[in-house]
């Protein structure tokens, strides 16, 4: 790749994720190419579909999730580390809209990228049946239930960006303290991975990621 060809690369990149941060994935390519100072032609030339586009400003990003999971694993309070852990995502969502729509957003025509997003939710599940085995996790606990936090975290971030930035602090702490085997009550079974899944994918799908 020219040097030219290379600085323009990474300026897209770089204008993607600050775009996506700001006003999430169903930001517009032009935008994002006038951010950028390039044309939409130079665009597509790098990247031929917006999930090309996507995987590229996001990557990053997820392995410093995967990174982060692997710390939390080494905690050696099992509790600590999974609350610990779900506080830190749900801090980056509220701190970049795109993400925050990623991370319960399928992206089916980005493979690398859903690898990785499929890497990072696996650390997850060690992580929150490490907590359970421990004791400190409710019993009835289910992987999809972190989506689900997620997914709420997503909505009161858009909805409290500007009034509220740090709403979702007090949202995180009161979904910890429910999540406490200690604290735990009889609750709705869960809608189950493959209704959680579709929803994903029907989100994607929304915003032209599929």
């Amino acid at each position: 790749m020219r040097a030219d060809a290379a600085r323009n690369r990474e300026a897209i990149v770089a204008t993607a994720r600050e775009v996506y941060g700001q006003r999430g994935l169903d930001a517009p390519l032009d935008d994002i190419a006038r951010t950028a100072g390039v044309g939409n032609a130079t665009v597509y030339r790098h990247f031929p579909s917006r999930c090309a586009l996507v995987a590229a400003a996001f990557a990053e990003t997820l392995h410093r999730i995967i990174d982060r999971a692997a710390r939390a694993l080494e905690d050696p309070d099992p509790w600590a580390g999974f609350a610990g852990h779900v506080t830190f995502l749900c801090e980056l969502q509220a701190r970049d809209r795109g993400l925050a729509d990623l991370l319960t957003t399928q992206v089916t025509a980005a493979p690398g990228l859903e690898e990785l997003r499929g890497e990072a939710y696996r650390a997850f599940v060690r992580l929150a049946d490490r907590a359970r085995e421990a004791g400190g996790l409710r019993a009835d606990f289910v992987p999809e239930d972190l989506v689900l936090v997620l997914m709420a975290n997503a909505g009161l971030v858009h909805r409290t960006a500007g009034a509220a930035p740090d709403a979702w602090r007090r949202f995180a702490d009161l979904v910890l303290d429910g999540l406490r085997s200690a604290a735990a009550t009889p609750g709705a079974p869960p809608p189950g991975p493959e209704a959680v899944r579709r929803a994903m994918r029907q989100r994607g799908d929304s915003l032209g990621y599929s």
